[in-house]
């Protein structure tokens, strides 16, 4: 995988990958950036938010849950001195459907956290990553 990033004057820039052909504006968190875009930091959580919701909706899908709506949100607490590198995580899963299997979802979240999400693979070396899961009736 390449990836790159130009600039757009002052501390602002566009980002993209080899592989999606999609673009995403990347800023800085310092005062400089003009507000148009993702931090980088931003970035790496929604990577991980997104790593492993794929591979969790994909698992229940497999398993046939009705879920009606999916979120996973990821709370990142961060250093106070640079390089401010995220010290501790929380992925929350929010699944809604009608009769969803508590055990499927745990499963499901246990398969992406141990074998299938790269992103929390390579995160959980950086600092501990928990999980919690939220379910709702539809």
């Amino acid at each position: 995988m390449d990836a790159k990033v130009v600039w757009n004057g002052k501390l602002n820039f566009v980002g993209s990958a080899d592989g999606s052909g999609w673009s995403v504006p990347v800023q800085s968190s310092e005062p400089e950036g003009d507000g148009q875009g993702f931090r980088p930091m931003e970035l790496l959580a929604v990577g991980l938010a997104g790593c492993t919701a794929m591979d969790v909706i994909s698992i229940l899908e497999k398993k046939r849950q009705q879920v009606t709506a999916f979120e996973v949100r990821v709370h990142a607490d961060r250093a106070d001195e640079h390089p401010k590198v995220f010290t501790h995580m929380v992925v929350e899963y929010i699944v809604t459907g009608k009769d969803i299997d508590p055990a499927a979802v745990a499963r499901a979240v246990e398969l992406s956290e141990t074998k299938y999400c790269s992103a929390q693979a390579m995160l959980r070396k950086a600092a501990p990553i928990e999980s919690k899961i939220t379910i709702l009736p539809a």
